[in-house]
């Protein structure tokens, strides 16, 4: 029965998504919420903020998981963990949307975007989920106390929700890789022993894999804030009440290299290609500012057309690489069942 319960609620996570992005595109078309396209040499435009509904079936897929667990089998663990996590995840979204009406050139400035990003930490920090003890290489093992859920816990949720953003701009891009990064996650939660967290993960998977569908290239519906927020705060969310942070960490490597590319082009750079006629991508500046860039270039090195989808694939291959190589690093505090 327990099995049974499980697919049900990562199904319900798909098919909501999967039903309701019609209704989205519909809709969102007949009031001009829509964006242009920028890795299309033709003028190619999709409808805007389409994570509304994975975050739609993600929240309704968690909903049947507590009720299954407290109508039937009669157990209440983690449900704080639970309903707090939802929360976060309802914050981020409501500022991603907030950010996607007003429009990605305009939007909330970056002061109040991160100002209001720390309100998300809050359900978190009152509840003083994770332990404060932790492993540091060179240091041993450091007790934070208070420093961990004031301090910590806003920096990682803050720091992976607006950074998740930076590596985006590519139909399928960040929908794909969410699903590979929560997956991964889902497999350390499995196996550090919360079994709970691993369903939320999949759950948000379930959902990012019916968003695919209309997000593949060319793509019907773009993610916008609203999708990539709560998959960078569900990252250190799932971080922080699993207790590897540091395993997380390793695996945001190529965000993390995002970063030091953007900061060399003082946060104006953007990751988009030039498009050509012939359907492949150019470098938009002279210099590189960031892994869409530094694809575009590498396969042009080794004589494969740069496309949209071959720049997206190859980050995607980079991302799984990160991940594997996190595995055997960290495969002793990984598998303990």
């Amino acid at each position: 029965m327990i099995s049974y319960a499980l697919l049900i609620t990562i199904s319900i996570g798909f098919f909501i998504t999967l039903f309701t992005i019609p209704i989205w595109i519909k809709r969102a078309k007949q009031v001009g919420l829509i964006g242009k396209d920028m890795n299309k040499f033709e003028n190619k435009t999709a409808v805007e903020a389409g994570g509304i509904s994975v975050l739609l079936g993600f929240t309704l897929a968690i909903l049947f998981y507590v009720a299954v667990n407290t109508f039937y089998f009669n157990r209440y663990d983690n449900v704080i963990q639970i309903f707090s996590l939802l929360c976060s995840i309802l914050i981020v979204g409501f500022i991603g949307f907030a950010d996607d009406i007003l429009g990605w050139k305009i939007g909330l400035t970056r002061n109040v975007r991160l100002l209001f990003l720390i309100f998300a930490a809050i359900p978190l920090m009152v509840i003083n989920a994770g332990i404060s003890t932790i492993s540091i290489p060179f240091f041993g093992i450091v007790e934070f106390g208070l420093f961990y859920p004031l301090i910590l816990i806003p920096l990682g949720i803050v720091g992976t929700t607006a950074t998740f953003n930076f590596l985006a701009g590519f139909n399928s891009l960040e929908a794909g890789q969410g699903i590979i990064f929560l997956s991964a996650l889902s497999i350390v939660s499995y196996f550090t022993g919360n079994a709970w967290l691993s369903v939320i993960l999949l759950c948000m998977v379930a959902a990012l894999i019916a968003f695919l569908i209309f997000n593949m290239y060319p793509a019907k519906v773009f993610p916008g804030d609203i999708l990539t927020y709560p998959i960078g705060a569900l990252i250190a969310i799932s971080a922080i009440l699993g207790n590897f942070e540091k395993i997380a960490l390793f695996f945001f490597i190529p965000y993390i290299i995002e970063v030091g590319f953007k900061l060399r082009g003082k946060l104006k750079k953007e990751s988009f290609g030039k498009p050509l006629k012939d359907g492949t991508l150019e470098l938009k500046y002279n210099k590189l500012y960031g892994l869409t860039h530094i694809s575009i270039y590498f396969l042009k090195k080794i004589g494969v057309k740069p496309t949209e989808k071959s720049v997206v694939y190859a980050i995607w291959t980079f991302q799984i690489l990160v991940i594997l190589v996190g595995f055997i690093i960290f495969r002793n505090g990984i598998f303990l069942i």
